[in-house]
């Protein structure tokens, strides 16, 4: 229970009014540890409880020093502006009730409105990384009385290039600081180099291993042969499946445009999100989707994480995620707080190797399933390594055809035959260049410049007759 946590009566009351009385999982296993001030890297499911993990134990350690006279005490980087608009929603709750102030430092949004946020000093701040090193290389935000640095999705941070960023704010930020890094994946190459720079002997947690996550998520697969396929099995999926909102993912931005036109056309309560829209745009189309007037998304990964909807119970792979670590945010999406979940993967033949790799990565084998009426032609590669993959078929070398023999059996002569030498007062054969001279000119061919021995008329010289006998 919570109660069993040493937290201020305020904080209390805030999870007494999110109807929260047991923590989670991650919960349990975080909070003593970050109320002793330890350095964390913790992995957990999506779902599972980690903004309330780091943000209990921040919140308690600001209301229990009181620092008047500081700059920013806390910062929070979040990936993407979903996910930082999600966390800076649970802290305002709390913030409500306490005497702390949060502020949000997002692109997208007005600059100078956010440099006077922050000349108000709040207490904590929840950013994404490129704009906040906008303001640090402006001068208007100060790091160095940070007392907390939390790192939400720090793989999607690397993923989205943010390496050279969170290295500026590593280094303007206040050396004696507590840091806890988490994320649904912590496998990416980058990790480890982030980690050993930021966190001074950490705890390690894992709750659930990348295998062992959703396990509450039915994960099926169907094959198709093209995307005009995967369109009609697309409308098929949202007219004759149960569910209260679907997610459908996919890779580029120009085909989540054309896609949610499509779906238009056949259901209602379509929106769409995508990382070119404006903060004002995607703010609305998140409020639309909590509040119920649309029910059916389609997206980019921006969608991936951060996206906390509730009721939101099936999930379609229109394009399959590029990586495993995306494929589980993803399908992380539904399946959230011991609630059960559909996952379905539309699989064209150049995305089979992609879904045996997504398979192996998460020990997961997806349920194979047919549409009557809509069952594709291409029915998987008829031979398979022991990876699952398609086993690559060698191209046959091109048969070398056999020289035709002569009469005599030695091969036959292909080329051009040698000239013979003209034989005085034969006619000259045809093909010759005596021959050439009696065709006629090709239409825009430059007239010749030879000397001909044949004089003009039929092509043939004059008779020359005989002298009558005397």
């Amino acid at each position: 229970m919570f109660t069993d946590y040493p937290l201020n009566a305020r904080l209390a009351l805030g999870l007494e009014k999110l109807s929260l009385e047991a923590p989670t999982e991650v919960q349990q296993a975080v909070l003593p540890l970050a109320l002793a001030g330890k350095d964390i890297q913790v992995c957990a499911e999506t779902g599972s409880g980690k903004t309330l993990a780091y943000l209990l134990p921040v919140m308690q350690g600001l209301l229990d020093r009181d620092a008047p006279n500081s700059a920013t005490r806390a910062l929070i980087m979040c990936p993407t502006r979903e996910l930082a608009t999600q966390v800076t929603k649970v802290c305002q709750h709390f913030c409500d009730l306490t005497t702390l102030s949060v502020g949000q430092l997002c692109g997208g949004e007005e600059f100078q409105y956010q440099a006077a946020l922050l000349r108000k000093n709040p207490e904590l701040i929840i950013a994404t990384p490129g704009r906040l090193v906008d303001h640090l290389k402006r001068g208007t935000c100060d790091l160095g009385d940070l007392e907390y640095l939390i790192l939400d999705e720090a793989d999607r941070m690397l993923d989205m290039g943010f390496a050279e960023d969170m290295d500026i704010i590593r280094r303007a930020c206040n050396n004696e600081r507590q840091t806890m890094l988490l994320s649904a994946t912590l496998r990416h190459e980058g990790v480890g180099r982030i980690a050993a720079n930021l966190l001074k002997n950490p705890e390690e947690i894992t709750t659930h291993t990348i295998q062992e996550q959703h396990g509450l998520i039915t994960q099926q697969r169907i094959l198709a042969d093209d995307n005009a396929h995967k369109d009609r099995l697309i409308a098929w999926l949202l007219a004759h499946e149960t569910y209260e909102k679907a997610l459908i993912f996919v890779n580029k931005r120009t085909e989540v445009e054309r896609l949610s036109e499509f779906v238009r056309r056949h259901r209602n309560g379509v929106a769409m999100l995508h990382g070119e829209m404006t903060q004002d745009e995607r703010k609305y189309v998140m409020q639309t989707l909590r509040e119920g007037k649309r029910n059916i998304l389609v997206a980019t990964d921006v969608a991936a994480r951060g996206l906390d909807v509730e009721g939101m119970d099936l999930v379609i792979n229109y394009d399959l995620a590029r990586k495993g670590d995306e494929y589980v945010h993803r399908i992380g999406r539904t399946g959230r707080a011991g609630k059960s979940g559909l996952a379905i993967s539309l699989i064209s033949p150049y995305e089979w190797n992609l879904k045996a790799a997504i398979e192996s990565y998460i020990q997961v084998v997806m349920e194979a399933r047919k549409i009557e009426g809509l069952v594709a032609v291409y029915k998987g590669p008829k031979k398979l390594k022991a990876s699952g993959k398609a086993a690559s078929v060698g191209k046959r070398k091109p048969k070398t055809k056999a020289a035709p023999s002569g009469r005599d059996g030695k091969p036959a002569r292909t080329g051009p035959r040698p000239s013979r030498p003209a034989v005085a007062g034969s006619r000259p054969a045809a093909g010759s260049r005596a021959a050439e001279g009696n065709r006629p000119a090709a239409v825009g061919s430059r007239p010749s410049t030879r000397k001909s021995n044949v004089t003009d008329g039929e092509g043939f010289a004059p008779l020359h007759r005989k002298k009558p006998t005397e």
